[in-house]
C-alpha cells in the first residue's frame, strides 16, 4: 500500500515541476531530483492540495491507475453511477500539456486528447498552480467554444482569480487582454452568468496595468452584463483612469458614484480625493467629499488639509474650503494650520475680509493658533481697502497675543498711510517700527519717500533719505532714481538732482541714463531761460 502512495506521491509532484515519469523506477524516488526550494513552493500551495488525490491512495482495495473512481464506489455502497469523478491519469496528460505547450499546436494535441470534459475536471484544471496563463486561457476558450463545454460562474470566476492573482500576468498586458476577451464573449453569449466579483478583479488588474480605457471598458459593461457596481468598482476604476490622468472620465465614474451613493472606505475616498486635485478637479472632489462626510467616512487629515489647499485656489470654490474647516476635529485642528492659513490668504484674495478675520478669531478660540502670517494677511488687506483703523485694530490683536509685528507689517501700514497721503501717521507707524526692530528693510523708508514725493515735500523727503544711510539702510537706484526726477520735473532742482547723482557714484550705483537726459534737460533748460531773461533785461 505505501509504495502505491510513494508512486503516487512522485506522479504528482512530477506533474508540477514538469517533470517525466517515463522509466522512473520507484526504487528511485524522483524526489531525489527536485530541489528542493521547490517542495514548499508546491506542497505549500491549497490549489496543489486540491487537486492531489493522495487520500484516496490510502484505501487499502484502490489501484494505482483506478483508485479514485473505485474508492468513491466503495464509498457510496457499490452503486454511484452518477458520480462524476476526475480520472487522475487524464487530469496529469492535460496538466502536463499546459505546463510545456506554448507553440500553436495546443488545440490540435486537446483534440487528440479525445477528452470527456466535464465542469469538475475544468474546475480542477483552473485551480492548478504553475499552469502558463496564456495556456490555460486557451484551454477554457476551446472546452467553451469547440466543446461545448457548458460554463458556470464559479468556474469563470475560478479561472479570472488564478489569472487575475499571478504575480507574473501583472508584468503580461497581452494576457489580461486576452482573459477580457474572453470573459465579454462569455458574458455576451450566456446572460447573468458574470458576476461583480469577476469583472472587478479584471478592472484591478488593468488598473495595476496601467489600462485605464480597458478598465473604463469592463465598467461600462456592468448593465449589460446584469451586474451592480459596488464600492471596488468603482475605486478600482477611477484608480485605473487616474494612473492614465483621464481625469474627466474619472469625474463621470465619481458622479455615478455619487449618485448610487457607493463609497467605499474612509481610506479609499481619501485616495480618490487626492488623485482628483491633483488632476485639478477640486470641484468634483468636493462632491466626492461631501457624500462621504454624510455617509461617516470621513477621510483623513492630510487628505482634507490638501482638498481645502486645493479649493483655495479658485474663487468661486473658496467658501467650500471654509466649510470643509468646520469637519477637522478639534484635537486634531493644532497640526493643521496649513488649510487654516490658506482660507484666510483666500478669503483676503476674493476680498471677504471680514470673513476672514472672523475664522481668525475662531483659531484664536478654538485653534489651531494663528501666527504672524495668519494676521499678516488681514492686515494687508484691510490696508489694501484703505480701511486703516482695522488694519491697526488687528496689528494690536497680534501684540495682545504675545506676537510682535514683523517689518512687513509696519510695511504695509506706512504704505497705505503713504498712499492716502497720511504722511504724520506713516511716520508715527516708522517711529515705532524703528523701537521694535534693530533693522528696517529699504522698503519702508522707500515707501515713506515717494509718499513726500507726491506732496512734492522734497526737504522731508530729503531728510528722510539721509535718516535711511544714518539708520545702516542703504539707498537703492529706486530711492535715488525717484527723488531725482520728483526734483527735476516738479521742483526744477537739478543741483540737488547733481548731488544726490554724485552721492550714487560714491555709493557704485549708477543712475539709469534717461534720469540723467532729465538733468541735463532741465539745466539746458534753465539755462536757456537765464539767457533770455538776460536779453531782456538790456533790451
Amino acid at each position: 500500500m505505501w509504495t502505491r502512495i510513494l508512486a503516487r506521491a512522485t506522479r504528482a509532484v512530477a506533474v508540477a515541476g514538469n517533470y517525466s515519469l517515463i522509466n522512473q523506477p520507484i526504487s528511485d524516488p524522483i524526489f531525489l531530483k527536485i530541489p528542493k526550494s521547490t517542495f514548499p513552493q508546491i506542497f505549500n500551495n491549497p490549489r496543489f492540495l486540491v487537486t492531489s488525490n493522495l487520500d484516496n491512495e490510502l484505501s487499502p482495495d484502490s489501484s494505482v491507475n483506478g483508485g479514485d473512481r473505485q474508492l468513491a464506489e466503495q464509498e457510496e455502497g457499490g452503486g454511484g453511477g452518477d458520480t462524476y469523478e476526475v480520472d487522475s491519469d487524464t487530469l496529469e496528460s492535460v496538466l502536463r500539456l499546459l505546463q510545456t505547450s506554448a507553440d500553436g499546436s495546443l488545440e490540435s494535441c486537446l483534440d487528440d486528447m479525445d477528452l470527456t470534459l466535464h465542469q469538475q475536471l475544468v474546475t480542477k484544471i483552473t485551480e492548478t498552480p504553475f499552469v502558463l496563463s496564456e495556456n490555460l486561457i486557451r484551454f477554457f476558450w476551446w472546452a467553451w467554444s469547440e466543446r461545448s463545454l457548458e460554463v458556470t460562474t464559479p468556474m469563470v470566476e475560478s479561472l479570472v482569480l488564478a489569472i487575475c492573482g499571478n504575480d507574473d500576468v501583472r508584468k503580461k498586458k497581452e494576457v489580461v487582454y486576452s482573459l477580457w476577451d474572453l470573459v465579454k464573449e462569455i458574458g455576451e453569449k450566456e446572460s447573468g452568468l458574470l458576476n461583480v466579483r469577476i469583472l472587478n478583479e479584471l478592472i484591478s488588474s488593468f488598473s495595476r496595468l496601467r489600462k485605464g480605457k480597458a478598465a473604463l471598458e469592463v465598467f461600462d459593461k456592468f448593465e449589460a452584463f446584469h451586474c451592480v457596481p459596488d464600492a471596488d468598482t468603482y475605486y478600482f476604476t477611477i484608480e485605473a483612469l487616474c494612473r492614465r490622468r483621464a481625469f474627466d472620465w474619472a469625474c463621470g465614474v465619481c458622479q455615478k458614484m455619487v449618485d448610487a451613493r457607493t463609497l467605499p472606505d474612509a481610506e479609499k475616498v481619501g485616495a480618490i480625493l487626492s488623485w482628483l486635485c491633483k488632476g485639478k478637479k477640486a470641484k468634483e472632489a468636493h462632491g466626492v467629499y461631501v457624500v462621504a462626510t454624510e455617509k461617516g467616512k470621513l477621510p483623513p487629515v492630510n487628505v482634507v488639509s490638501f482638498l481645502v489647499l486645493k479649493l483655495c485656489g479658485e474663487d468661486e470654490t473658496v467658501k467650500s474650503a471654509l466649510e470643509i474647516l468646520e469637519d477637522i476635529p478639534e484635537e486634531k485642528r493644532e497640526r493643521a494650520i496649513k488649510p487654516f492659513l490658506a482660507v484666510v490668504r483666500a478669503l483676503c484674495r476674493i476680498k471677504e475680509v471680514d470673513k476672514a478675520k472672523e475664522l481668525l478669531l475662531k483659531m484664536i478660540e478654538n485653534g489651531p493658533p494663528p501666527g504672524n502670517a495668519v494676521f499678516n494677511f488681514v492686515v494687508t488687506a484691510y490696508s489694501k481697502a484703505g480701511e486703516m483703523g482695522k488694519a491697526v485694530e488687528m496689528m494690536r490683536l497680534m501684540e495682545s497675543r504675545g506676537l510682535r509685528p514683523d517689518v512687513y507689517t509696519y510695511t504695509v501700514l506706512a504704505s497705505a498711510y503713504s498712499n492716502g497721503g497720511e504722511m504724520e501717521e506713516a511716520q508715527k507707524i516708522l517711529a515705532e517700527a524703528k523701537k521694535k526692530h534693530v533693522k528696517l528693510g529699504p522698503v519702508m523708508f522707500h515707501t515713506l519717500i515717494r509718499g513726500y514725493c507726491k506732496l512734492e515735500q522734497f526737504d522731508e523727503a530729503l531728510k528722510l533719505l539721509a535718516e535711511m544711510k544714518d539708520y545702516g539702510v542703504r539707498p537703492s537706484v529706486d530711492e535715488y532714481d525717484k527723488l531725482i526726477q520728483s526734483l527735476c520735473l516738479k521742483a526744477l532742482d537739478w543741483k540737488m538732482a547733481e548731488k544726490l547723482q554724485e552721492e550714487m557714484k560714491e555709493s557704485g550705483l549708477h543712475l539709469k541714463g534717461i534720469t540723467r537726459g532729465l538733468i541735463r534737460a532741465v539745466k539746458e533748460m534753465e539755462k536757456e531761460v537765464v539767457e533770455a531773461e538776460s536779453i531782456t533785461a538790456v533790451v
